[in-house]
């Protein structure tokens, strides 16, 4: 989960990381009286989840309360990258002598914690890394050793961060750590991390990616969800327990299994190419047990998706064998009555295959087709979902 600004500085604040003041306001008016409360020059943020905000206009100073009100007004219900402002971060303005990079993140290709510092902060660090890699030092982390001052202070020397500021940087280093850790996060990113003209080291923006898998540890991450951006099927799906990503496509997919359902797009995507160039609506993976409640579950948040023209069910029969996934779809069907309108093609392989397309067979739901392979079965629902256009 992808915080805005203004929560991951909250987080920050919570592990004496040092932030500015600052408030959220979803009206021109709130930001006037946000910038009256905090008082002299402030900065006007729109809160996006996505990076360009000062290029697309949406970072602003504002001189006094009624500067700040005019400065979000432009702001709110702007377009940054097809992200639409809902909210503006009214924070103080801060002088700034320099700018550097500092990030946490989980390096997954070597399977370790990443450390990355460079002395020029402030811009796209992507384009730095690939225009001047030297200046971007990357330090692998011990997991078990952590990071310390002192191993924060080698980060930070291999960053080039000026001498003038290394001890404090230092420690505002070992408390980023410590947001990354007891966060559960995958990214802690602070670009720019300044130092004022009192060679103060200040974190003046914020980006935290935290693990949704660690959830269960936090109750308090539920209450940074976004409702108003959060997609209304896939909340529906997480409610519901359920490993649902909605896609842009009219071919529904259920699977049992990442790697198998991750196929399943592939096939419908190639198949949808010679039917109207339909393509698949969602990833849904069902798991190992494919009872008929978690079936039922996993069609109701497919059938419930507009754009949706035919489902296609992929299963193949290990630990739960086809004819359980198989009386596992009839008892959906059952459980869904009137609500299932949408064709579905059933491709099942694997333990018990013969039994269980004898019970689809015997059950001869009118919205139920049988489909031997893969291939045909992808081709069979990309053809439906062409004809449901």
């Amino acid at each position: 989960m992808d915080l805005y600004e203004y929560q991951a500085k909250d987080l920050f604040a919570a592990h004496q990381v040092p932030v500015l003041p600052g408030e959220v306001a979803t009206t021109p008016a709130e930001a006037r009286a946000a910038a009256e409360r905090i008082g002299g020059q402030v900065v006007v943020k729109a809160q996006v989840k996505t990076g360009g905000r000062g290029k697309a206009g949406g970072v602003k100073l504002a001189e006094n309360p009624a500067e700040a009100e005019e400065k979000a007004k432009a702001i709110l219900g702007m377009d940054i990258k097809g992200h639409t402002v809902h909210r503006v971060l009214v924070t103080a303005a801060s002088d700034i002598s320099e700018e550097y990079y500092f990030s946490f993140l989980l390096d997954r290709s070597n399977r370790t914690f990443l450390a990355m510092a460079s002395a020029e902060g402030g811009v796209e660090i992507e384009q730095l890394a690939v225009e001047r890699p030297e200046a971007l030092a990357k330090v692998a982390i011990d997991p078990i050793e952590g990071v310390d001052k002192a191993k924060a202070t080698e980060i930070l020397k291999q960053g080039k961060f000026p001498e003038a500021v290394l001890d404090e940087a230092a420690e505002v280093v070992v408390k980023l750590w410590d947001t990354f850790t007891a966060e559960d996060a995958s990214l802690v990113e602070v670009n720019p991390l300044v130092r004022d003209p009192q060679d103060k080291v200040i974190a003046l923006d914020g980006k935290v990616t935290l693990d949704e898998n660690a959830g269960f540890r936090h109750e308090a991450h539920g209450e940074l969800v976004d409702k108003q951006a959060e997609d209304p099927l896939e909340a529906k799906a997480k409610a519901k327990d359920l490993n649902y990503v909605k896609l842009e496509g009219q071919v529904g997919i259920i699977g049992n299994g990442a790697g198998l359902v991750m196929s399943t797009l592939d096939v419908v995507a190639y198949a949808g190419e010679k039917h109207s160039g339909v393509k698949p609506a969602n990833f849904l993976d069902i798991g190992g047990g494919a009872s008929a409640e978690v079936m039922a579950a996993g069609l109701d948040v497919i059938l419930g998706d507009q754009d949706v023209r035919s489902v296609f069910v992929n299963v193949f029969g290990g630990i739960t064998a086809c004819d359980a996934v198989a009386n596992g779809i009839v008892e959906a069907l059952k459980i869904l009555g009137d609500e299932a309108t949408k064709p579905l093609v059933v491709r099942l392989d694997g333990n018990n295959v013969e039994e269980g397309r004898r019970i689809l067979a015997e059950a001869n739901h009118p919205l139920v087709t049988v489909v031997d392979t893969m291939d045909n079965a992808a081709d069979k629902a990309a053809e439906l979902a062409a004809a449901g256009a």
